[in-house]
């Protein structure tokens, strides 16, 4: 791979299924190219440090943390945010879930949770509440709203 940057460089991302490009500096983390070059602020900038799981997101189907990922690592990668979850408007059953079990106060920290709820589904770590509580231990809540988030996972993989 050819030397890129230090300047602005052209980075194309495939985002929710859609190639987007942008200029940026190398050094930009993927959860800043898509909240203020691709307009998309579903993932937030909590602690900008890797350690409360709001900018999580899903880069080939794994989670990662958008503040501790570079875009431009991303290339050529599916790159999944909270507004990818969502199909042809209709709300993944997550994000139903969420909103029916109430596991949301303050809804800052919850597009990561979501994400990671969701992963975690897919991973098959959802076998009781001890187990959630582990596979979502990344993720914080300043709000304490655990109980519901847990409730929310356990009504979508028992179908409820």
């Amino acid at each position: 791979m050819p030397e890129r940057g230090p300047g602005p460089v052209k980075v194309t991302l495939k985002v929710n299924g859609a190639e987007r490009s942008m200029e940026i500096e190398p050094r930009v983390s993927l959860l800043d190219a898509l909240r203020e070059h691709l307009h998309l602020t579903g993932a937030k900038k909590g602690c900008d440090q890797g350690t409360c799981g709001a900018c999580t997101l899903w880069v080939d189907d794994r989670r990662v943390l958008g503040c501790l990922t570079l875009a431009i690592a991303t290339e050529g990668r599916e790159v999944t945010t909270v507004e990818g979850l969502a199909e042809h408007e209709e709300l993944d059953a997550m994000q139903k879930a969420f909103i029916a079990e109430d596991a949301f106060q303050c809804g800052f920290c919850t597009p990561g949770q979501i994400m990671s709820a969701a992963a975690l589904l897919k991973e098959g770590h959802a076998g009781d509440d001890a187990e959630i509580r582990e596979w979502m231990s990344g993720n914080l809540c300043r709000c304490a709203a655990y109980q519901h988030i847990r409730a929310a996972i356990r009504a979508v993989r028992d179908g409820a």
